[in-house]
């Protein structure tokens, strides 16, 4: 019975990747063609009597190519034994047939095995024809990429070949200008290090590897020398680059387009969709891939010779790795997250709640998933030696703590009397991770904005407030704190600005993109008023939440404050890097008799650290600087009046995804409405704006958009409920996988046991259990997360309430082994339990 299983499941996924049965009813059932192929009964001649009979056996499926010929041998097995079983016969069909490539697979588990590139690899669904004869053209040769030369001019050979001929270039005196004038990328020392320990590590047999560099280190640079060498050697032949956001998308488009396209093609996904396969260098977002698990229709595993994750802890972190470990070939991540970043703080100590632990376990993790379960990437150039060199600048951080974020930060937290419901006073106690969210204080963010204000290095020349970054909770936050800034600088800097010296950069804004550009060149709302002629942008700050966590360069920053809680090392150390880069202020002048001009270096740049931070990431951390800030309450002695600042607390504690409204309705409102999402999407589709969203990945933005303005209006009274209700759905729905149906992202809302089966082809390709393992993982999935008696037993370790449960049983547990445990890690960790509730 379970060999039968095996097949019927191997059959369905062969008609998915394009392949289907020859139906000639003279022919084998085993034979099997890619999808536009023919084939008469004369043609199985040509392949001999009893082709699938070998001297060790018989062949269990044939794949050919379009023109007939014997392409993939794959062996099944039944569900409870291992594919690697048959891998030593499956390699003698192949040799018989002279094929290359094997499949192996049970049914549940399956690997590709490129007979001439090492191991089986595990793959979550089988490759389509295009792609495995995309891969025969594939020569991968580990040593011609330990051979290959490169030099600090191996990316500025592609850029301008023939460069070093030219005589500015042979001038010692002219190379800096000549450089800068052709905009030729020499590669530093650093960088030359990191390129060659790859080809080391790769000459030694390794095809995973990882850099951890620290921001502004030019890994973009360093990613392009990368995929140089893999495509110039023919170990690779197309390189899929994943990011985590559309900014950092564009940005390396544009970076791997200036630095190699006169030998190779990069596109964006998204914009080339149809053609992309044209292309070396196809770069994409993670998120657009990993939603409703389009990757695994959109591409095969063997699209890809080389997979390069930018960001590694960011754009694979959580079970978006699935997307990473879904194709087959070298990979390589680039991070600047530290595996022991968090310091000093005792693992044992934090509980599985604690974000510190979530975070601890996805940077061993990432560290696992290149292969350094060690801790040592392939190449580490930290910001210590970023400064020591030369090319790096370190902050000078400054605790700057009210008497309320104090007390936030306290295991106490902050109690403030609210009324109830009745109208009466009840204390409410608030944490640092409320602020904002559910508690708000004018006078903190007051006090916030007039510290930074305060103490804020100054532009040497111009001397006003240096430019600078401000990081918030959110966007109502961003857009309370830019008001406030603007108030205090019309106050302190009369006439200099209109309304301009703090601009909110946050995706809700229109045009936020275009800002963050011309805040980079200089151009933003103009040029200072301060000095003449001195090229700086007017506007002095950018309040943000995430848009300009990472890739943002902007080299001239002086200041960054974190008027927020921070708990993930990724965003904390992707801020930190926003000032980290070194820079020359220049001004030029008319002098006596010719233009003069002066420089100066910057040497550092202030960090405001007003939720103690640091501390959260090492405790015990020694600031540079320790600002006492007492809360002035208004009317307080030496309290200041603000312009539209009242002395007010507010607490917002409607939780919009845990209130439930019930409304009676009339007999005609119970009846299931069919043409319900019809109806609903209509006037949603002539929505520009929130179509915009959408385009743009905004889905915070998107969903709140959409709730506010289309669900439960009194004429329709449209509800998640409702929805799943009118689609027949087994399971939970979001407004996201609404959206994403109104806008032809996904073409239906699948079943539960379809989301089941495919967390579980996710959860293999990270952490590739033992064969004999997969069945049973797959059953401990599902009963985990779809019935809520045994998910409560398996929490609380009450293993015995289990001895008469049809679904999961004691022998059932004790068969799992370590999985017992990681599973439901796992599970809490990246996979929402509420989805498959009913």
């Amino acid at each position: 019975m379970t060999e039968a299983t095996a097949r019927i499941k191997i059959n369905w996924m062969l008609e998915k990747a394009g392949w289907r049965f020859f139906d000639s009813p003279e022919g084998p059932a085993n034979i099997i063609l890619e999808g536009k192929a023919s084939l008469k009964k004369a043609d199985l001649d040509t392949l001999g009597e009893n082709f699938e009979k070998t001297a060790v056996g018989y062949i269990d499926f044939l794949l050919l190519d379009e023109h007939g010929f014997p392409f993939i041998v794959l062996e099944a097995k039944r569900e409870e034994k291992s594919p690697l079983d048959g891998k030593e016969q499956a390699r003698a069909y192949a040799r018989s047939q002279n094929v290359r490539f094997v499949i192996l697979s049970n049914g549940n588990l399956h690997y590709f095995w490129d007979l001439e590139r090492g191991n089986p690899e595990v793959i979550t669904e089988f490759p389509r024809i295009d792609s495995v004869k995309h891969r025969t053209r594939f020569k991968p040769s580990p040593k011609a990429l330990a051979r290959e030369p490169v030099g600090e001019d191996y990316v500025a050979q592609s850029q301008l070949p023939g460069f070093e001929k030219d005589p500015r270039w042979m001038d010692q005196n002219q190379r800096p200008q000549f450089i800068a004038d052709q905009g030729l990328r020499v590669l530093r020392k650093y960088q030359l290090a990191a390129v060659h320990a790859l080809q080391r590590s790769a000459g030694a047999d390794n095809d995973r590897f990882l850099f951890e560099m620290a921001t502004g280190t030019g890994k973009t640079l360093i990613a392009a020398a990368v995929i140089k060498l893999f495509l110039r050697t023919g170990n690779a032949r197309r390189v899929l680059f994943l990011v985590d956001r559309i900014e950092l998308e564009n940005q390396a488009y544009k970076n791997f387009d200036q630095l190699l396209k006169k030998d190779y093609q990069t596109v964006i996904y998204k914009e080339n969709r149809q053609d992309w396969r044209k292309a070396e260098i196809v770069v994409t977002t993670v998120q657009s891939l990993e939603f409703d698990n389009k990757y695994m229709r959109l591409f095969s595993p063997t699209d890809f010779d080389l997979i390069i994750s930018d960001e590694a802890h960011r754009s694979i972190n959580g079970n978006s790795r699935a997307v990473f470990e879904y194709f087959v070939g070298y990979k390589l991540g680039l991070t600047a997250t530290p595996k022991d970043y968090i310091k000093n703080i005792d693992p044992a100590t934090l509980s599985q709640r604690d974000p510190r632990a979530w975070e601890r376990r996805q940077l061993l993790d990432t560290y696992k998933t290149f292969g350094c379960e060690q801790g040592e990437p392939t190449f580490r150039y930290s910001l210590v030696d970023g400064v020591r060199d030369g090319y790096l600048v370190n902050p000078v951080v400054v605790d700057a703590r009210t008497e309320i974020t104090t007390q936030l930060l306290s295991e106490q937290g902050y109690a403030v009397m609210v009324p109830n419901e009745e109208g009466e006073e009840e204390e409410q106690v608030f944490y640092q991770r409320n602020f904002e969210r559910t508690f708000f204080s004018d006078l903190t963010n007051l006090q916030l904005c007039r510290t930074f204000l305060a103490h804020a290095l100054r532009d040497p020349f111009s001397g006003e407030i240096g430019k600078s970054i401000v990081f918030c909770v959110s966007q109502d936050h961003a857009s309370r704190v830019t008001q406030l800034l603007n108030e205090l600088a019309d106050k302190h800097f009369p006439g200099r600005y209109s309304s301009d010296f703090a601009v909110q950069v946050t995706s809700n804004i229109p045009g936020a993109q275009g800002y963050s550009i011309s805040f980079a060149n200089n151009n933003l709302n103009g040029h200072t008023r301060f000095l003449d002629g001195y090229k700086t942008s007017k506007t002095r700050v950018c309040v943000t939440v995430g848009m300009m966590t990472t890739g943002y360069d902007c080299q001239d920053i002086l200041n960054l404050a974190m008027m927020r809680p921070i708990f993930s090392p990724t965003d904390f150390i992707q801020i930190k890097g926003r000032g980290t880069r070194r820079w020359t202020f220049k001004y030029q002048y008319r002098g006596a008799n010719r233009l003069e001009e002066e420089r100066v270096e910057k040497e550092n740049f202030k960090l405001f650290d007003f939720f103690a931070n640091y501390e959260y990431f090492e405790e015990k951390f020694n600031y540079d600087e320790v600002l006492k800030l007492p809360l002035q309450y208004a009317g307080s002695p030496g309290a200041e009046s603000e312009p539209g600042v009242h002395d007010t607390v507010s607490v917002d504690d409607y939780d919009p995804e845990k209130s439930v409204r019930h409304i009676l309705i009339g007999r005609d409102g119970m009846k299931i409405d069919r043409k319900l999402f019809e109806r609903f999407s209509k006037p949603v589709l002539d929505d520009h704006a929130l179509r915009r969203a959408v385009e743009n990945q905004q889905w915070d933005l998107a969903v709140q958009m959409l709730r506010e303005n289309y669900a439960n209006r009194p004429e329709d009274y449209v509800t998640i409920e409702k929805l799943i209700q009118s689609e027949g759905l087994d399971r939970r729905l979001t407004w996201k996988e609404v959206l994403m149906r109104i806008f032809g992202l996904i073409d239906r809302f699948k079943t539960r046991d379809e989301l089941l089966d495919e967390e579980f082809q996710k959860f293999v390709a990270i952490n590739k259990p033992d064969p004999e393992q997969a069945l049973r993982i797959k059953n401990f999935m599902h009963a985990y997360l779809t019935d809520d008696e045994i998910r409560q037993i398996i929490d609380a370790g009450n293993y015995p309430a289990l001895a008469s449960n049809p679904k999961l049983s004691l022998s059932d547990l004790q068969a799992l082994g370590e999985w017992l445990a990681r599973v439901p890690v796992y599970i809490k960790d990246y996979i929402s339990i509420n989805t498959y509730l009913t």
